[in-house]
């Protein structure tokens, strides 16, 4: 009887893994949907990248051979929000699932960020020169339109002038407890946010989520995807460790905190993070046991 060869599919960190290994031609809507996997590991991807397929296919129709830049913009701004609906979750913005792109594309609701990843990938089909821009405090879109752009708000439909732009600022800065500091300009913040950039603004909003819960569980799979993601970030590698480290993981815990007092030794919080280091050192001595080690 001859052998079946078995593949196994990989797991949603493997797959991610695969997906942001080299900047050149990285998909960020099919990155961005798979990190639903951590809490649906069955989702199919392929097929939330093929639910937006249609939608841009179903505009692109529409459009007249001829259809100026701004035309096609104006249509698709029509088409996002009005048509479709999609908006802001302004009544459970802190939901896990605002940044989970196959249930914004089923609730029409999500949070400027996630909301922007979709509209990009249309505009972009549309042939749009739609980019994300990393603001402070609220993610924006900006397309280019011939010599000039555009500023859109992802979570209203709005476009944004140079006024409102510094409205948002100072409301970020003021929100921060920044007032008194160094006073930056918006144009700053106009450079366009590169796909890997997008990710882990959207894997660190989840962070923050799943701590200020204490999900140590939930925190730890973003944490594994951030440091995936940011392989030279050596906060996210500490982050991590303070994930296992409430998991009971001394062993790893401890491995990441080494990792990252080396490559910071000046960090701010080194005196915290070398005593939490030590007392996780004294663990494994005393005969604690630890998972193995994830790097």
């Amino acid at each position: 009887m001859p052998h079946r060869l078995r593949l196994d599919a990989p797991s949603p960190l493997d797959y991610f893994r695969s997906l942001v290994a080299e900047d050149a031609g990285l998909n960020l809507l099919e990155a961005a949907a798979s990190i639903a996997q951590d809490d649906e590991p069955g989702l199919d991807v392929q097929a939330v990248l093929a639910e937006v397929d249609e939608l841009a296919r179903r505009l692109r129709e529409r459009l007249p051979p001829d259809a100026s830049a701004r035309h096609k913009l104006q249509l698709l701004c029509l088409y996002f929000h009005q048509e479709l609906g999609f908006a802001g979750n302004v009544n459970n913005y802190y939901e896990c699932g605002n940044s989970y792109i196959h249930q914004v594309l089923a609730s029409r609701r999500g949070i400027p960020i996630s909301l922007a990843v979709i509209f990009i990938e249309v505009a972009v089909q549309l042939g749009l020169r739609a980019q994300g821009l990393a603001f402070p405090g609220h993610f924006l879109v900006k397309v280019l339109l011939g010599n000039g752009e555009v500023v859109l708000d992802p979570f209203t439909g709005n476009t944004l002038s140079r006024n409102k732009l510094d409205e948002f600022l100072q409301t970020f800065r003021q929100a921060a407890g920044m007032e008194g500091e160094v006073d930056l300009p918006v144009e700053l913040f106009m450079q366009a946010a590169t796909p890997r950039e997008i990710l882990a603004r959207m894997l660190r909003n989840l962070k923050e989520i799943h701590r200020a819960a204490e999900d140590w569980p939930r925190m730890l799979a973003v944490q594994q995807r951030l440091v995936v993601l940011l392989p030279d970030v050596a906060a996210e590698r500490r982050d991590r460790g303070l994930a296992l480290e409430a998991l009971g993981h001394w062993q790893a815990a401890a491995l990441d905190l080494q990792d990252y007092l080396q490559q910071e030794p000046q960090a701010q919080d080194r005196v915290a993070m070398a005593r939490r280091l030590q007392n996780l050192q004294r663990l494994q001595a005393g005969g604690a046991r630890g998972a193995p080690p994830l790097h």
